[in-house]
């Protein structure tokens, strides 16, 4: 019954909830892309649905990770180019869920952002398809939260959850011991890690983000945008096979605080940092903080995304294994009896 006044809406108010529903319908076929064996509906409904004996696990144990982008998102919000940083969503979580030894199923997102931007919001969870793709999981559902006076305009925030599976029994790290090898997959540049210091430095330098790059082509925000690379297919092979032992996604922390992760009690990796060559971007970062090699080596992945410990007798297969799922890979050096990591030659 009205009274004859004219009633506010939610519009009005700053929700377009129509915009949402332009989403939804927008992004569906990416969504699509993603479907693998286990997925039961499709986006829409209240939650995601996926069965596991469908995609062929028999006696499963789940594992779950969630992560965001962190500051990296400023630079896509101040750029435009937001078209990757779905696939650095996707990243951190699936990374992750391997070095456990499972194998990724199934995705989900949540976007919030002050008024929703159909074209941006899409070419976003369009990049997170394109992740879920790469990586051989199912992006099942979302939420998209249009939440006036929560950010300025333009801003938004990501976060990230993945569920993965294995074997009961499988579970990694395991049987770690000295003389296993250390193999390095080679990064595509700074990933998602230490953005914070990278800002830092870039206000330092006194260049903007169209700026040309100092070291690479396209613009200097463009460089520092480089997707994380994806180890999940590699990986998954990898633990098919023989000889591998553990998994350590080189994410914050740098190869100093995450690769004792993966390690007992007792023991510690030595690392030859002449094993690789220092990639260009982080030789600007060095150069332009005046940041010494041990601040480097802890904050950034310095050109190594993901390490696999594996057996020494089985060090040239499982470097195979990732070669052929197109990886650049370094043998980086051993586990020792100690604690820590410590390091030989030098990287700067």
């Amino acid at each position: 019954m009205s009274n004859g006044k004219n009633g506010l809406t939610y519009a009005q108010a700053g929700v377009d909830i129509d915009a949402g529903n332009a989403l939804v319908d927008r992004i569906k076929p990416a969504a699509k892309r993603t479907n693998r064996a286990g997925v039961m509906a499709g986006l829409g409904g209240f939650g995601g649905l996926f069965d596991l004996k469908a995609a062929g696990y028999e006696d499963p144990v789940l594992v779950a990770a969630t992560d965001g982008v962190g500051t990296k998102l400023r630079i896509a919000i101040d750029t435009g180019e937001v078209d990757g940083v779905g696939i650095d969503l996707v990243a951190m979580c699936v990374n992750d869920l391997v070095c456990q030894g499972a194998e990724p199923l199934f995705f989900l997102d949540y976007f919030a952002t002050g008024k929703l931007d159909t074209d941006k919001a899409a070419r976003i969870v369009e990049g997170i398809a394109e992740g879920c793709v790469q990586s051989g999981c199912a992006l099942i559902g979302g939420e998209t939260a249009e939440m006036p006076g929560m950010y300025p305009d333009g801003d938004f925030d990501l976060a990230g959850f993945s569920v993965g599976a294995m074997e009961r029994g499988q579970t990694l790290p395991a049987n770690v011991s000295e003389g296993d090898v250390l193999l390095g997959l080679a990064s595509n540049g700074v990933h998602s890690n230490g953005y914070s210091l990278v800002r830092k430095i870039v206000e330092v330098s006194g260049l903007g983000w169209d700026a040309d790059c100092p070291w690479g082509e396209g613009t200097l925000g463009q460089a520092l945008l480089a997707p994380t690379a994806l180890y999940v297919k590699g990986a998954v092979q990898a633990i098919k096979a023989e000889g591998l032992h553990g998994l350590a996604h080189i994410t914050g922390g740098g190869l100093t605080e995450n690769l004792p992760r993966a390690l007992n009690d007792g023991q510690g990796v030595q690392i030859d940092l002449n094993a690789w060559d220092l990639p260009p971007v982080f030789k600007w970062l060095a150069a332009q903080g005046g940041i010494v090699e041990a601040e480097m080596l802890k904050t950034f992945n310095c050109g190594i995304g993901m390490v696999a410990i594996v057996a020494a007798d089985q060090a040239e297969a499982q470097r195979a294994v990732f070669a052929d799922a197109g990886h650049t890979v370094y043998e980086l050096g051993s586990v020792i009896a100690g604690e820590g990591v410590s390091y030989t030659g030098s990287l700067l």
